[in-house]
C-alpha cells in the first residue's frame, strides 16, 4: 500500500495555488472525494441578492434603466402633454366641457385596466417583447386619436390608449431589481421617480407650446413618434434588458392580496403617495376660492415640494444602506404624515399664509422621498418573485387611494384648508398604522 502511494508536492514545490486548501493523498485510480469543508465557492455577490441565471442583465445596466425611464415617462406623457390641449376639444370636435373631461378620465380608466392584463402576461411570457408590443400599439392609438371624427370617439380611443401604455410601469420594477443589487435598485427607482415628477411640471408646458405651433393633435403626434423610436430602440436593444422568469402556476393576484407582508408594503407605498396626492389635487382650489389666493401660490407650493421629493428619493439609497431598508420607510412614512398633520393644525387654527402653507408641504414630499425608493422596492421583494403582478397591485391600489381620497375631499376644498388637509392626513396616518402592524420582510 506504502509503495503505491504516491508523494503530493507542496505547493511551494509546484509553484501552483490551490483555491480549495490542500488536497488529500490518494491512491492510483482512487476516485477524490475532498471533504465539503475544503470547498470554497466563489462568490460573485449572488449571496448577497440571489437572482436565476435568466434574470442576469447582459448589457449595460445604465442603457437598459435609460430604455426603461424613457417607456415608463411616454406612459405619463399621455395626460400631462395632453392636458392644455382639453379645454378647446369641444370647439374642435363637438360636445361637452363635460365630455371632453372624459378624455382625461378614460385615459386613467383604460391605465387601471392595462395594469391588471399587463401585470397578468408579464407573469407568463417574455415582457421584453410585451414591451415593445405596448409601445406599439400606445403609438398606433396615439396615432388613430389624430384622426377621431367626434369627441365620443376621441373617449373611447383614449381609453385603449391608457391601456397600452400602460405596461413599462408594470414591468420596469421587475426589471430593475434583476439588474442590480438591493442597494442600486434603490437608488435606480430614486432616480427614475425623480425625473418622473418633473413631468407633470415640464410636460403641460411643452403641451402649450405644442398647442401654439400646431392644433390639438400635435400632442398625439409627438406620443406617437416618441413611443415608435423607443419601441425601435428596444427591439434592436433586447438583449440589454434582462427577462425576469415567468411564474405562471406559481403566482395570482389572490395569493398577493392574501400575503400580509406584501401588503404592509404595496398599502403603505400607496396611503402616503395617496395622501400627498389628494392634497396636491384639492389644493388648486382651496388657494384659490378658500383663501382668496392665485395659482402663483400653488406653483410655489408644487416647485418647493418636489425640489425636496427629488432630494429624499436620491438621498433614499444611501440612507437606507447606512440606517436599514425598514427604518427608512418608517422614518419617511412618519414624516410625510406629521406635515399633513401640520397642514391640518394650521388649517384647523385659521392660518390662511400661503408661505406657511408651502413650508409645512415640504416634509410631506421629502418624507414620501425618503420611503417611496426603498418601500416600492421591498414590496416587489415581497412578491416574491411575482414582480409584474405585485408592480401592477401597487399603483393600482395608488390610483384606487388618490381616486376615493380625492372625491371624499371635493365637497370640502372651498370650505377651508382643514378639511382637505384632515382627509389627506388620516390617508397618511393609516400607511404608518400598517407599517406598525402587518408583518415586515425577514432580514
Amino acid at each position: 500500500m506504502g509503495r503505491n502511494r504516491r508523494a503530493q508536492p507542496s505547493l511551494k514545490q509546484s509553484g501552483k495555488k490551490s483555491v480549495n486548501g490542500p488536497q488529500p493523498v490518494r491512491t492510483r485510480g482512487e476516485k477524490s472525494e475532498t471533504p465539503d469543508r475544503f470547498r470554497f465557492p466563489v462568490d460573485t455577490g449572488a449571496c448577497l441578492t440571489h437572482k436565476p441565471a435568466s434574470m442576469t442583465l447582459r448589457a449595460a445596466p445604465s442603457l437598459a434603466f435609460a430604455l426603461l425611464l424613457l417607456g415608463t415617462t411616454l406612459g405619463l406623457a399621455g395626460t400631462d402633454l395632453v392636458l392644455p390641449a382639453v379645454p378647446g376639444l369641444p370647439e374642435a370636435l363637438g360636445g361637452t366641457a363635460a365630455m371632453a373631461q372624459l378624455v382625461l378620465a378614460a385615459f386613467v380608466a383604460g391605465g387601471c385596466i392595462g395594469l391588471i392584463l399587463f401585470g397578468e402576461l408579464g407573469a407568463r411570457m417574455d415582457q421584453r417583447g410585451l414591451l415593445v408590443g405596448s409601445l406599439i400599439a400606445y403609438a398606433a392609438v396615439s396615432f388613430a386619436c389624430t384622426l377621431a371624427p367626434s369627441l365620443p370617439a376621441l373617449v373611447g380611443l383614449r381609453f385603449l390608449h391608457g391601456l397600452s401604455g400602460s405596461a413599462a410601469a408594470v414591468f420596469a420594477p421587475g426589471m430593475i431589481r434583476a439588474m442590480f443589487s438591493e442597494a442600486k435598485a434603490v437608488r435606480a427607482i430614486g432616480l427614475m421617480g425623480s425625473i418622473e415628477s418633473l413631468v407633470p411640471a415640464l410636460a403641460p408646458v411643452a403641451g402649450v407650446w405644442l398647442l401654439a405651433v400646431s392644433d390639438w393633435t400635435g400632442s398625439f403626434h409627438v406620443i406617437a413618434a416618441l413611443s415608435l423610436a423607443v419601441a425601435g430602440l428596444i427591439a434592436a436593444l433586447r438583449s440589454s434588458l434582462p427577462a425576469p422568469p415567468p411564474t405562471r402556476g406559481t403566482g395570482s393576484y389572490v395569493r398577493l392580496l392574501t400575503n400580509s407582508t406584501f401588503l404592509r408594503y404595496g398599502l403603505s407605498q400607496a396611503f402616503t403617495l395617496g395622501g400627498l396626492l389628494i392634497f396636491v389635487f384639492g389644493a388648486p382650489a382651496v388657494l384659490t376660492k378658500a383663501l382668496g389666493a392665485d395659482l402663483d401660490a400653488f406653483i410655489i407650493m408644487q416647485l418647493a415640494g418636489i425640489a425636496f421629493f427629488i432630494l429624499g428619493a436620491n438621498i433614499a439609497g444611501r440612507l437606507a444602506d447606512r440606517f436599514g431598508a425598514e427604518r427608512m420607510i418608517l422614518f419617511g412614512t412618519a414624516l410625510s404624515a406629521l406635515g399633513l398633520l401640520g397642514l391640518l393644525a394650521y388649517g384647523l387654527g385659521g392660518g390662511t399664509d400661503t408661505r406657511i402653507i408651502a413650508t409645512l408641504f415640504v416634509p410631506v414630499n421629502l418624507g414620501l422621498g425618503l420611503r417611496g425608493p426603498p418601500g416600492f422596492f421591498r414590496a416587489i421583494l415581497a412578491s416574491n418573485g411575482d414582480d409584474a403582478r405585485g408592480a401592477a397591485l401597487v399603483i393600482l391600489f395608488i390610483l384606487a387611494t388618490t381616486a376615493t381620497g380625492t372625491a371624499i375631499a371635493a365637497p370640502f376644498v372651498t370650505v377651508g384648508l382643514a378639511p382637505l388637509a384632515g382627509v389627506a392626513a388620516c390617508v397618511s396616518c393609516i400607511s404608518a398604522a400598517l407599517l406598525l402592524t402587518l408583518p415586515k420582510l425577514p432580514a
